[in-house]
């Protein structure tokens, strides 16, 4: 555990997270490698049990990325070209590539300056003929308004997808993410709630069907051995991979609550220095539990980068999720959006910056934090004056 005063502090400490799992983690990969079945099998099916079950569906889909389990549901549901998708611009790349990959369009809509998460209102004003699904992303570990949005999905038959990759273990009205669309998309990057050691992922779904295609489409569309009914890819997970999260899934609740704790006291740290009129903490909204996946601070004053180059200079680090929207990145230039369409997630991409977060984080290491964000500001008013 890095509690020293002066050490690098990183983003999120996968090794600690090794180090407190160590044994099951070893135990698990010898399993699997003197098992020889490295590829599906048991460990996968088991995983995808305890997943279904944590997250309170019926099925879940064991895949090799969060982009691949975007993919497999799309692609389940036959969404192609001509075919439209609403989803938020201030995401990660995975939500437009999926849609894009299927040959439909990712169509924009801007999100709540507050939670960040996609806004209803928008997404209502884009629903056309052509639009074949609502794919609202659950940013930085809070679901998105799943009451609203599943409001406007209801009105007009639409399927809503949960990109949930960064919440895994949130809530939305007492409802697990995951379980409130069609299908519920997830990523086990190193860096989640629940991360892996490289690659994987997860689709859940209520839907018995969509299962089954699903698992058909992750092996190349087959339904039997080199019978294939549709075109699919290769998206498998992992045995090993099945089995390492198999270890750290019973954690993530006390994972989650070590990842709340620490960011109340960031919150309270902030305010403590009344650095909280130049940096806003993030906002859980009331209808559900924030995982903080990330911990998310907007910076006033247009002075993010500097507070950024600041804490990096004292080996603190910290990441800017995202610098650019997704309707101004060049290879969607095609779809024609142009500055000031999203005046929400551009100014985020300007403000927001992500501070370390992870279960293991020492308040020791969150003071450090707060007070190189508090020494700017100080030198700062001192010029002014």
């Amino acid at each position: 555990m890095h509690h020293d005063r002066t050490g690098a502090i990183p983003l999120c400490d996968t090794r600690a997270s090794y180090e407190r799992h160590r044994r099951g983690i070893d135990d698990a990969v010898r399993r699997v490698l003197s098992s020889g079945q490295v590829i599906l099998g048991p460990e996968v099916a088991e995983f995808e049990r305890e997943v279904a079950a944590e997250c309170d569906v019926g099925h879940a889909v064991g895949c090799a990325s969060g982009s691949d389990a975007l993919l497999l549901a799309l692609a389940a549901l036959g969404i192609g070209p001509d075919d439209e998708v609403i989803l938020p611009t201030f995401t990660f790349f995975a939500s437009a590539g999926a849609v894009c990959r299927l040959g439909a369009k990712p169509v924009f809509a801007d999100v709540d300056p507050q939670t960040f998460n996609i806004d209803p209102d928008h997404v209502a004003a884009l629903v056309t003929t052509r639009t074949r699904a609502i794919m609202p992303v659950h940013l930085f570990g809070q679901c998105a308004d799943m009451t609203a949005l599943s409001r406007i999905a209801e009105r007009h038959r639409l399927p809503l997808i949960e990109d949930a990759a960064q919440a895994f273990g949130a809530d939305h009205g007492g409802r697990a993410a995951g379980s409130i669309g069609v299908a519920g998309c997830f990523s086990f990057y190193p860096t989640k709630t629940l991360g892996a050691f490289g690659d994987a992922g997860m689709v859940t779904t209520g839907n018995a069907a969509l299962a089954a295609k699903m698992k058909a489409l992750r092996v190349h569309g087959m339904t039997e051995r080199y019978h294939h009914s549709m075109i699919g890819w290769n998206a498998r997970l992992d045995a090993l991979h099945a089995a390492i999260l198999r270890v750290k899934l019973p954690h993530v609740a006390a994972d989650i609550h070590a990842r709340q704790l620490a960011a109340r006291r960031y919150d309270e740290l902030f305010f403590s220095m009344r650095l909280d009129e130049w940096i806003d903490v993030p906002q859980a909204s009331h209808e559900g539990r924030h995982t903080f996946n990330q911990y998310v601070v907007r910076v006033a004053d247009g002075r993010r980068d500097e507070l950024m180059r600041r804490l990096k200079s004292e080996g603190i680090a910290c990441e800017i999720y995202y610098p650019r929207p997704l309707h101004l990145q060049e290879c969607l230039s095609y779809l024609g959006h142009r500055p000031g369409e999203f005046p929400v997630s551009e100014e985020l991409s300007r403000s927001v910056l992500a501070l370390p977060m992870f279960p293991e984080l020492a308040i020791e290491q969150q003071e450090r934090v707060v007070r190189a964000c508090g020494r700017m500001w100080r030198a700062r008013h001192k010029m002014a004056a």
